[in-house]
């Protein structure tokens, strides 16, 4: 499948194990490329659903310099957004507590922003899933910080560890999303744009 990509060298700009299993599970050959230091700041002004977009277009943009001839790269962001607050990745113990309780018994949405960069084309997207959880009990978010460490997650979380299995009551979307790379929509896009 996706043989139109077959004169592509696919780069993947992410450090993430998890986009890069869920990339992997297209069936897709690619090569993992991280530039250090890419800023990753956003205007304060900028709606909370378009945070994750524009990310993912900065990053692809830092990229666009040291690509060689042939490369494809994808590169992505995910916040959680909650009422319009951006969650990104927590500093410490304490911040990631902050987020779980935010999170606590309602319904927040994950966005990722997805850049798709060639020498000639920029594509850039995004995709939401709305994820409820139950209540979190002091324990259960104390618990999770201590044993899983979720310092390198947006909001503090990763849905398919211990919290998403006791936590998560409701999904509207992609779960792949949440995961940190909506590879449906990823395939959907690379098939008919490239």
């Amino acid at each position: 499948m996706l043989n139109n990509l077959n004169h592509y060298h696919i780069i993947l700009a992410s450090n993430s194990p998890r986009r890069r299993e869920l990339l992997a599970g297209l069936g897709i050959h690619f090569d993992v490329r991280v530039l250090p230091h890419i800023d990753e700041s956003y205007p304060a002004d900028l709606p909370a659903l378009e945070t994750a977009e524009y990310i993912a277009r900065k990053k692809a943009i830092a990229y666009k310099a040291t690509m060689q001839p042939g490369e494809l790269v994808i590169t992505a962001d995910t916040v959680v957004i909650v009422d319009t607050q951006v969650l990104g990745k927590p500093t410490d113990v304490a911040d990631a507590a902050r987020m779980l309780r935010l999170l606590s018994n309602r319904t927040h949405q994950v966005v990722t922003g997805v850049g798709l960069l060639t020498a000639t084309t920029l594509r850039t997207f995004s995709v939401t899933t709305h994820v409820t959880f139950k209540e979190l009990t002091t324990d259960e978010i104390n618990h999770y910080i201590s044993a899983y460490r979720p310092f390198d997650k947006a909001g503090a979380y990763g849905i398919q560890e211990w919290i998403g299995y006791i936590g998560v009551t409701g999904l509207e979307g992609s779960y792949f999303n949440v995961m940190g790379l909506p590879v449906q929509r990823i395939y959907t896009e690379l098939a008919k744009f490239f």
